[in-house]
């Protein structure tokens, strides 16, 4: 026979379980709504404009570059292998002219030419200068600080490139026709960084949704830029001889 005390703790053991198992089951789901979440990553792609005075052409636009930053903690990147990055110096020029790198990331040098060159960069974010050397040989620098590195040959005064060290993963140059593409992006808000040598910085808000963003639009002004020649690693102008001569 069973006793109402008996039926009471059967009760009491089926709510148990059933509770138990709710909870299991909510759990799961959460668990799969973070794990879609997090694989839920589109394209952000847009198209940057330069603008330049009355009859000037734009033809140096690929050397702008487009980053991210994420203002919502659920864009916050994972923490990945710091990429490297490499500026070879060839025809007395720098190739490529900008490379971004993330911060930590170290960028080479390699000396294509059958001559010397001196590396060097008199950058407030951290100056540095790879000396005197010969061709086949390459050296290298670690930019541990986020922002724009203008580096120079102390030989060769046209010699001129970018470095570009940013906190986020979400990074891309232009391409000749100003279209970009960054891939990967979770859904979240961002400031998107838009720089350009020849321009003031660029920074907009936008919303990327699980599928991405498109039809980004960035114009930059270069209308006021002016070329300046800058000094050598000693902060002296260059010294014109005939082997330096282009």
């Amino acid at each position: 026979m069973v006793t109402p005390r008996a039926v009471r703790s059967i009760t009491r053991a089926f709510f148990k379980q059933r509770s138990v198992a709710v909870a299991i089951a909510v759990a799961f789901g959460v668990t799969l709504l973070h794990s879609h979440a997090a694989r839920a990553q589109g394209t952000v792609r847009g198209s940057l404009t330069l603008l330049e005075r009355a009859g000037a052409a734009s033809r140096d636009v690929g050397s702008a570059v487009v980053y991210l930053e994420a203002t919502s903690h659920a864009a916050t990147p994972a923490r990945e292998p710091v990429a490297n990055g490499s500026i070879d110096m060839k025809h007395r020029e720098f190739k490529p002219h900008v490379q971004f790198v993330p911060v930590g990331g170290t960028v080479g040098f390699p000396n294509s030419d059958p001559f010397s060159h001196n590396v060097f960069s008199n950058s407030a974010l951290g100056a540095f200068d790879l000396g005197l050397y010969r061709s086949g040989v390459t050296r290298s620098f670690t930019f541990t600080r986020a922002g724009v590195y203008a580096i120079y040959c102390n030989i060769h005064a046209r010699m001129v490139s970018f470095v570009v060290a940013v906190t986020t993963p979400w990074v891309a140059t232009a391409s000749n026709d100003g279209q970009f593409s960054i891939a990967g992006v979770p859904a979240g808000t961002y400031r998107l960084h838009a720089w350009h040598e020849r321009a003031p910085d660029v920074v907009r808000e936008i919303v990327v949704a699980p599928s991405g963003a498109s039809g980004v639009a960035l114009t930059l002004d270069a209308r006021g830029y002016v070329a300046k020649p800058h000094l050598n690693k000693f902060g002296a102008p260059y010294a014109m001889t005939r082997a330096d001569r282009y």
